[in-house]
């Protein structure tokens, strides 16, 4: 076999690739043997057919499929040949296949680049610390309180937080229309879950007031053939409730605290914000990292490899739109583009890591990580086993074990500064930011 390499642009090569005429003709003629022993024919009797007659009528698809085989065989003898590292399908294109004559064919393809890691000490991260203080968890036992709070009724007028039952029957220019009635309805007065201004003209009444609400719908309501209009909604107060958080004990029996013990309850939920705290610290780390790794690395990144990252994220967008995108438009390839550009391009930081620092996923840590995914179900251990017993999941651990790892080679080799966070402000960073805004602003 001969074989000759050509750069055309970039990371894509042509291979120029010539097969022996007698590894086509003779493999072709073999199946053609066979095929005389098999067929069978008007005129002949089974297993005597003339090799003239199976060659007239087969000869041509046995050929072509014969030629199909070998340039396939010959194109992975001549990457492994000539020590390349095909990232696609090749196109390959025939020049040659005439029964006699040497199969001469191309092969194009792109190769995996060559990825010179730079040094890890200029990569700078600014690393969060934080602990679950003793006001954090009295914070976070208020909220889960008000979560799972009682709706108690009560005598007297209706206020923002309450609970309204209602009866309401909505009109547009005196004509009742398609889903502006109910009986028995339940609304939290600022909730925001009707039409602006209809839960503030409730505000105020009591159980058995009737009270007339006016609204008008927004330009961009999701039913055009009320969007803009002006509607009245005939609205009686059947009960108003107010919202009574739950006492400690109450709230351990309802989190399923075994004793319903009250200190028990508090070590449980202490122990699973530290569990999220800790998740979001190590997640931000690893947001850091990875965006350093891809900002400090620069290097072709193979086409075929972002086409196919275009395609799986794609087909995750179709099932998200809660299908599987027979019924959806094809999105365009521009959508992902960035995207698949990145995550190409960090795979091939991350493993050539991996490669270059022989980081492997140690049992131990692949056992550890389990655990940590298993610790949120009730019966851990048969997570632990179930992923155990399959491969396929079995293997997506290693390679977040992997990755962890790549995460903490980084860390360990970069300029890393700490930084003294509290509790909400890593976990709620939105909401810090708009109370901070807000003081400022005061």
């Amino acid at each position: 076999m001969q074989v000759s390499v050509e750069t055309t642009n970039g990371l894509e090569r042509k291979l120029t690739i010539g097969v022996p005429a007698s590894n086509v003709d003779d493999v072709a003629l073999t199946r053609m043997k066979e095929l005389a022993k098999s067929q069978r024919m008007n005129g002949f009797r089974p297993g005597k057919i003339p090799l003239n007659v199976i060659k007239k009528r087969f000869g041509g698809h046995v050929r072509q499929e014969v030629v199909s085989e070998v340039m396939q065989r010959s194109f992975y003898e001549a990457v492994v040949q000539e020590k390349l590292q095909p990232a696609g399908a090749p196109h390959i294109e025939p020049i040659s296949v005439e029964e006699g004559k040497d199969l001469e064919f191309t092969a194009t393809f792109e190769i995996y680049p060559e990825v010179e890691l730079k040094d890890f000490a200029n990569i700078n991260i600014e690393k969060m610390t934080s602990e679950v203080k003793d006001e954090d968890l009295t914070k976070m036992i208020d909220t889960l309180r008000e979560q799972q709070a009682n709706w108690v009724e009560v005598k007297r007028k209706s206020k923002e937080g309450d609970q309204v039952n209602i009866d309401f029957v909505g009109k547009i220019d005196g004509e009742e229309f398609a889903g502006g009635k109910a009986d028995g309805f339940d609304l939290e007065l600022g909730s925001k879950q009707m039409i602006p201004g209809f839960e503030d003209q409730l505000i105020g009444a009591k159980a058995g007031d009737e009270v007339e609400v006016t609204v008008t719908f927004p330009e961009d309501y999701q039913n055009k053939e009320v969007a803009g209009k002006e509607a009245t909604f005939a609205t009686t107060v059947n009960i108003v409730n107010k919202k009574e958080a739950l006492k400690l004990g109450e709230l351990a029996e309802k989190l399923g605290i075994e004793d319903g013990s009250v200190p028990n309850m508090k070590a449980d939920v202490r122990k699973n914000m530290e569990r999220e705290l800790n998740q979001v610290l190590k997640a931000k780390v690893k947001e850091q990292v990875m965006e350093s790794l891809v900002e400090a690395h620069e290097f072709d990144i193979p086409k075929a490899m972002i086409d196919q990252e275009i395609e799986a994220l794609k087909q995750q967008a179709m099932q998200q739109f809660g299908g599987q995108g027979a019924s959806l438009p094809d999105l365009p390839a521009e959508l992902f583009e960035e995207k698949a550009n990145r995550r190409v391009k960090l795979g091939l930081i991350v493993a050539e890591v991996i490669k270059q620092n022989k980081l492997t996923a140690d049992k131990d840590k692949v056992r550890s990580k389990l655990e940590e995914i298993a610790s949120v179900y009730e019966q851990p251990e048969q997570v632990v086993n179930y992923y155990l017993s399959d491969e396929n999941r079995l293997n997506e651990v290693e390679q977040l074990v992997l990755e962890d790892s790549v995460i903490e080679f980084v860390e360990n080799a970069a300029a890393v500064t700490e930084k003294a966070v509290d509790f909400d402000a890593v976990m709620n960073p939105k909401a810090d930011a708009e109370e901070a805004s807000e003081d400022k602003a005061e």
